[in-house]
């Protein structure tokens, strides 16, 4: 493969940088562009050992004093020849120390290619190399101890157990038939039904694990719902911890949704302040509160804010009807630090506890985000098990219909061979999710996914 490198590191000013290099004969392209203090050719140096040394352009002039390492393969991160220039954190420095490999002969390394060939060189499997950028995008400490799980082969290796059960009963079978002098024990109908039930029981119980990895991946769409003037806009600024929203005291002034991510007791939401709902004269404002009714249809959580510095109205009456139509919801009576115009023990027959809290000034929000917590808990699936790949998940379907197909053909007395389709069709499905079946074009697609450098 070609020697390809890149810029690892983001392209903000930052104390360190780091630039990458892979591929077979990296080491010595390494020497024509670093020279170490110590005399001593890079290509010697002692694996995974930093050496100090002086970074050249291709007139032998310097571009910055650094540390590099190398990584002999195939024990490297992509299984090959490896090396990292650690630089000042300039994007000048970057760029002079990538141009200098380029001149030296290397190339601009594309879009995942470091981790794509980690995964063809048989240094992970394709849910490892997943779990990458997932863990590169986490936004909630729950999302990065998954991907974190999943980089250390968790949930390969959950799936390879069902696989070698199904590959078990597909060699057994090939066997039998090929070499029929042979004295093979055939697998017995009972022994094939437990391990197709097994194998079942297994790819249920993680596809069960799908909408709360779309949780931890996407997070929860949450509406913030009220008439004008409740606090949405403020409660949405106290969450994302900025002034996301404009916030007056004319009613109205929200005439559109803003959307914004924010994690509260350790839950991703995806927030959608919406404009105030109310019977609005002007199209403008009535669009707005259309779509905020659209929101609403399409939320997980919805936000109750009501005024708690004003007497309950018909308008308030309205959004505690299109809100209880949302999956969750919590009702919170803003405005705690202004006298209270009504008890919020009158609602808590249809809405639960109403909490109390400030959105101006922030009180009250730790009981917000408990309140949230408890809507969204952990449940108890080992880290790394959690399905946050659409893809994944739709192989690992197709997989348990074949599997469900394999069982029943077993139990209505067909032919092996009938059985024994279906649990090729299940392997292959399966082996979509781990890279052992997958097409070129989807790998391609699947590491677009990647940023340069990674």
């Amino acid at each position: 493969m070609d020697i390809i490198a890149a810029i690892s590191t983001g392209p903000a000013l930052s104390a360190i940088g780091i630039v990458r290099v892979s591929g077979e004969g990296c080491f010595a392209l390494c020497d024509r562009v670093f020279h170490p203090l110590s005399g001593r050719p890079f290509s010697a140096a002692r694996p995974r050992e930093m050496v100090l040394g002086r970074l050249l352009d291709r007139e032998g002039a310097s571009i910055d004093s650094c540390l590099a390492v190398r990584f002999p393969g195939p024990g490297s991160y992509t299984g090959e020849d490896c090396a990292e220039f650690h630089c000042h954190g300039s994007p000048v420095v970057l760029g002079e120390a990538l141009a200098a490999l380029f001149a030296a002969g290397a190339r601009q390394a594309g879009r995942g290619e470091f981790t794509k060939r980690a995964f063809l060189n048989g240094r992970m499997d394709l849910t490892q190399a997943e779990a990458v950028i997932d863990l590169i995008e986490s936004e909630t400490a729950q999302a990065a101890r998954n991907a974190v799980e999943q980089l250390g082969g968790a949930l390969g290796r959950k799936l390879r157990t069902v696989y070698d059960a199904l590959l078990n009963i597909a060699s057994q079978f090939y066997a039998v038939v090929d070499y029929p002098d042979e004295d093979i024990p055939d697998l017995g109908r009972e022994e094939i039904l437990a391990a197709l039930t097994r194998s079942e029981t297994a790819l249920t119980a993680l596809l069960a694990t799908a909408s709360r990895g779309q949780v931890l991946r996407r997070g929860v769409p949450t509406a913030i719902l009220g008439k004008p003037n409740a606090g949405k806009s403020s409660l949405l600024n106290a969450l994302v911890g900025y002034d996301r929203a404009i916030v007056t005291d004319v009613a109205g002034t929200t005439r559109d949704t803003v959307e914004e991510k924010a994690t509260a007791g350790g839950v991703l939401l995806r927030l959608i302040d919406t404009a105030g709902i109310r019977d609005a004269s002007d199209p403008v404002e009535r669009l707005g509160v259309e779509r905020a009714r659209l929101a609403a249809a399409e939320a997980e959580l919805a936000l109750l804010v009501l005024d708690g510095a004003r007497p309950l109205t018909e308008e308030d009456r309205e959004v505690i009807r299109i809100a209880r139509a949302v999956p969750r919801v919590i009702a919170v009576q803003n405005k705690a630090d202004l006298p209270r115009q009504w008890d919020p023990a009158t609602l808590e027959a249809e809405l639960g506890t109403v909490l109390s809290l400030s959105a101006r000034e922030g009180q009250g929000l730790e009981a917000l985000e408990a309140a949230i917590a408890r809507l969204f808990p952990e449940d108890g699936t080992p880290r790394g098990e959690i399905l946050t790949n659409a893809r994944q998940a739709e192989s690992l379907s197709r997989a348990l219909a074949s599997l469900r197909g394999a069982r029943a053909a077993l139990e209505d007395g067909l032919t092996p061979d009938a059985v024994l389709s279906d649990v090729e069709r299940a392997m292959n499905a399966l082996g979509e999710v781990t890279g052992q079946t997958l097409r070129e074009d989807l790998t391609a697609r699947i590491f677009e996914r990647f940023c340069v450098g990674k």
